[in-house]
């Protein structure tokens, strides 16, 4: 695969509360990263049949073999949430699921089953929106998300980490990121001129995405200080689940998923030049969408494979 060709894949979830039909795997296609549209009539294009029955918070990861699985929070809020949970966040956050949902493909189109992988344990909440980087230093994929624990009576949430190679057997869990005051969810990395860039939604000071770079995919983190620039000028509270691509031109595209007033939004566009820079504008003219994708993860795709995905969920 080669930039100059890149199209685009976006896995996410379709959120129609009380609706459990949009927690569930949806396909987002773009020629040019700007222009998206559904696929599958927009209807998912994966059901998870395990766990809770229910997915959100999804990633997709190529691996170094040319596969792909996508990863996601085992969740049903449509199912669970007046019952199992009684209406509080509290409750899923420390009696979630310890699992999350894999799928795994040659190809894009043919999936396997959905299936379960292990990666708390009994200290751990729920575990929420997984993503993945490839680590060529240790020759490994790292999977991060966030979790609280019973260590310190399911406080703050952290950033945690595990290790893998064939995205069956995981290394115990660390810690990648942790903030002093409060809680990080929803972390996305990236690569760029042998760095590791990591976004995270801190729930307070600022409650808003913040941005930090490290020689190494698992820390330790600074700050970039330009990416806070334009966060500070955005509704605290109102943003969350990063996602990144990087153009061929070099322009940077973060989406933030939206969840204030307007609830259907889904996904904002921003723009840089350098993420190292963390200059980001909102670039919401330059950007459209079918229906109001919510929190999932983009995956550089060939011509081939967009309109190989394209015809098989037409």
């Amino acid at each position: 695969m080669t930039d100059t060709e890149t199209n685009y894949l976006f896995v996410h979830f379709r959120e129609t509360l009380p609706d459990p039909i949009g927690e569930q795997c949806y396909f987002g296609l773009s020629r040019d990263g700007y222009h998206w549209e559904g696929t599958n009539g927009g209807q998912p294009v994966l059901t998870s049949q395990v766990g809770e029955k229910g997915v959100r918070d999804f990633t997709i990861v190529r691996t170094q073999d040319n596969k792909f699985h996508i990863i996601a929070t085992d969740l049903s809020l449509a199912n669970k949430f007046k019952t199992k949970y009684h209406n509080s966040w509290k409750e899923i956050n420390q009696h979630g699921s310890q699992y999350f949902v894999v799928w795994d493909s040659d190809d894009l189109v043919h999936w396997s089953d959905s299936r379960m992988i292990e990666l708390g344990n009994q200290h751990f909440g729920c575990l929420w929106a997984p993503d993945v980087i490839w680590d060529a230093e240790h020759q490994n994929y790292v999977l991060h998300w966030s979790s609280s624990v019973d260590y310190n009576d399911f406080g703050n949430q952290v950033i945690y980490f595990a290790r893998t190679t064939d995205f069956v057997h995981f290394t115990e869990p660390e810690i990648l990121y942790a903030k002093d005051d409060t809680s990080v969810i929803d972390s996305a990395m990236y690569t760029a001129n042998g760095k590791y860039y990591l976004f995270v939604k801190s729930s307070a000071n600022p409650e808003t995405i913040i941005e930090f770079w490290s020689g190494s995919a698992t820390g330790p983190w600074t700050r970039v200080p330009g990416f806070d620039k334009e966060m500070s000028t955005l509704e605290p509270g109102q943003y969350e689940a990063p996602t990144a691509f990087q153009q061929p031109d070099g322009t940077w595209c973060l989406f933030l998923d939206y969840y204030g007033p307007k609830h259907a939004q889904g996904y904002v566009p921003f723009v840089a030049s350098d993420i190292a820079k963390g200059d980001f504008k909102m670039a919401t003219n330059e950007f459209s969408f079918p229906y109001g994708f919510k929190h999932g993860t983009i995956l550089k795709i060939t011509p081939a494979e967009y309109d190989r995905i394209k015809q098989a969920f037409a």
